[in-house]
């Protein structure tokens, strides 16, 4: 027997498929673009145990994560969907990320429906609000840097099970309403624990559902759609106490004892401090507002490291009229609650998206990714508001066509320079001529396309106005080869950068690595082995960097790595040594006794395993949540000892054939 859809359900079909037709031509020029920044701190996992094809890796690698306490094992659970091993090509993970942004937009759509019948239970418009607020949403451009930042599928996952959690709840809601209680406590379960549970488990963000259910049961269901039986309200009220009551609770306590710790312990890391990041937020939640509510082809992207902070309510001058805008927008919100529920929702809902990564907690201060589920139902109220065609029927109709296709073109345009890796590096050091990140960006393309002189324009001016911005000086002395040499002024740059650097993150093995091959070889002149000592010389009297064990092994190991080069094996191996009592670590361990191994030395290298067992009973205990999982994955597996075991084997069996330049081994 045939079947047909109705002509509701017609309409609804196409304009669900003319939506996504619209979103992947938007992105389709992006998807060809490269890894960026994070993605190399997360997606090598990949290969960092072995290709993911057998159950052991798996654990390993799934248990991996460290970006959070808990590891955002689901996020790194979907990457296996594009690779199992690594280096991979990006396009399929871009692809995916497209795919989720997809359904997370269908998604919203049922979502907004589902609370735009609370409002107007019968007629068409709470759908045609719904796929229109959710549209706006889909194509708008700032949600670019999520979508095709292949590592903020974490926030994009996150957003899924928040809109999945969200939905259970409301029909577990609609259960209890309808007299079906164990059903719909059920529900309420699966939405509110479970949603907020994987929603943690892609990234800590997660951890809001609960608050957003609050302010969606305060400002719209318990005053359009009450519950009205007294049993059902003595359970509903005790499972939200439970289920939504406490997990606010804690986390609001959270965010206040991070915001006083930070204060009184200071922010190592940071060039500001608390006090000073909680006075420029509310600068940074005008800027993400005026993203959102005035988009444009291009933004800063990635690159908001050159954004000034607030050093108090009068510097810069923007600082109290910002604070004075936000809690304007707040009270608005409060004083819509009756009058305009949807209007005070999104307002609420916005606001309390951005408490995790926006107020004490001390992330760097601006990414344009924190707006991806704050901003889910920024757009619903306009939607809304244009659907109401009593007035004005011209230009709303005329709004509700050219709104989602002037957002399509402009994700179109900001996704195309994604796919353009030289032309994204060239553009953002346009827009962001403070960012010290962006300007290190450009110059690498500009010297690999042979323009070292432009290079060195575009760094001096930012490394004069900050000379601890060693990103700038390391890429000064790139250009400076590129040129034919370096001088005194420029390893004296470097020295201060060292000497004065925050945090150089992983930048140091890497440089250092390519630069001890360049002094080697003598390719250029002025870079050489003695001036590479004096540099690292100048991070080991950085007191920022002292304070950072993994740091200071970095510094140490390069060392070894210099002396190992001149044929100092033994200073090498008191190098490698320290590096491993700065941090003890097996897989530090291995690497550094490998590397004597492969350079003919692995007498030495069994030094660094004897080293290695001495130190071990002293190795910090990993932390709460997934390191100690993943710690216990390795126990369970035996892993560190069987590869260390292997290691000393391969070490040991290669002496005999370099026993002529090999000393006694020491230790145990």
């Amino acid at each position: 027997m045939k079947t047909s859809l109705s002509p509701a359900n017609r309409w609804l079909l196409a304009a669900l498929v003319s939506m996504l037709l619209l979103l992947f031509w938007a992105y389709w020029p992006g998807l060809h673009g490269p890894f960026l920044f994070d993605d190399f701190g997360s997606l090598p996992a990949l290969g960092a145990y072995g290709p993911v094809h057998s159950w052991p890796v798996f654990w390993r690698y799934i248990t991996s994560g460290h970006a959070d306490p808990s590891g955002r094992p689901l996020a790194l659970l979907s990457f296996l969907l594009d690779a199992r091993n690594w280096p991979a090509p990006p396009f399929p993970f871009k692809l995916s990320n497209l795919i989720l942004h997809g359904i997370n937009g269908l998604l919203l759509v049922a979502l907004l429906w589902r609370l735009g019948r609370t409002l107007q239970p019968q007629g068409p418009r709470a759908l045609q609000a719904a796929l229109l607020g959710s549209a706006l949403w889909l194509l708008h451009p700032l949600l670019v840097s999520t979508t095709l930042y292949i590592v903020q599928r974490e926030a994009m996952l996150a957003g899924m099970f928040v809109l999945l959690g969200l939905l259970a709840w409301l029909h577990g809601r609609t259960q209890l309403r309808a007299g079906r209680t164990g059903r719909g406590v059920v529900w309420m379960l699966l939405g509110l624990g479970g949603g907020t549970l994987l929603a943690v488990l892609s990234k800590a963000n997660g951890a809001l559902l609960p608050l957003y259910a609050l302010l969606i049961e305060w400002l719209l269901l318990a005053r359009l759609q009450p519950l009205t039986e007294p049993h059902a309200q003595r359970v509903y009220r005790a499972w939200m106490i439970v289920l939504v009551g406490l997990p606010t609770v804690l986390l609001l306590g959270y965010l206040v004892q991070v915001g006083i710790s930070s204060a009184i312990h200071g922010i190592s890391v940071r060039p500001w401090n608390e006090s000073q990041r909680l006075l420029t937020e509310p600068r940074v939640l005008l800027h993400y507002l005026d993203l959102l509510w005035l988009p444009r082809p291009y933004s800063a992207g990635l690159f908001y490291d050159g954004y000034g902070w607030s050093r108090s309510l009068w510097q810069p001058a923007t600082t109290l009229p910002a604070l004075l805008a936000i809690s304007a927008l707040l009270g608005l919100g409060w004083a819509l609650r009756r009058r305009r529920p949807m209007v005070a929702l999104a307002i609420a809902f916005y606001f309390a998206g951005q408490l995790m990564e926006s107020t004490t907690i001390p992330l760097e201060l601006v990414f344009e990714h924190r707006n991806y589920i704050p901003a889910m139902l920024m757009f619903w109220p306009l939607a809304w508001w244009l659907l109401d065609l009593r007035t004005l029927k011209t230009l709303k109709t005329s709004l509700i066509v050219v709104l989602p296709l002037s957002l399509a073109v402009l994700t179109h345009t900001r996704a195309t320079l994604w796919g353009n890796r030289s032309a994204q590096a060239l553009q953002w050091a346009r827009i962001n001529p403070d960012s010290p990140r962006a300007q290190a960006y450009a110059v690498q393309f500009e010297i690999n396309a042979g323009h070292p002189r432009q290079a060195v324009k575009r760094i001096l001016p930012l490394l004069h106005r900050d000379p601890s911005q060693i990103q700038l000086a390391f890429n000064l002395l790139n250009a400076r080869c590129a040129l034919g040499g370096v001088n005194a002024a420029d390893l004296s740059a470097a020295a201060t950068a060292l000497r004065t650097t925050r945090n150089p993150n992983s930048l140091l093995p890497a440089w250092f690595g390519r630069a001890i091959y360049a002094a080697q070889r003598q390719v250029c002149p002025g870079l050489t082995i003695k001036a590479l000592r004096s540099l690292l010389q100048a991070g080991l009297d950085n007191r920022f960097l002292q304070a950072q064990p993994g740091r200071m092994q970095d510094l140490h190991y390069v060392l070894g790595r210099i002396d190992l080069a001149q044929g100092q094996t033994h200073a090498a191996t008191g190098q490698f040594e320290q590096a491993l009592s700065d941090n003890i670590r097996p897989g530090f361990a291995a690497d550094s006794a490998a590397l004597l191994g492969s350079a003919g030395y692995p007498a030495m290298g069994l030094e660094v395993l004897n080293r290695y067992r001495t130190l071990s009973p002293q190795a910090s205990k990993p932390g709460l949540g997934m390191p100690m999982i993943h710690a216990w994955v390795l126990r369970r597996q035996d892993y560190w000892p069987r590869e260390l075991s292997r290691l000393r084997a391969t070490l040991q069996a290669n002496i005999p054939h370099s026993a002529t330049h090999q000393e006694p081994v020491r230790g145990p």
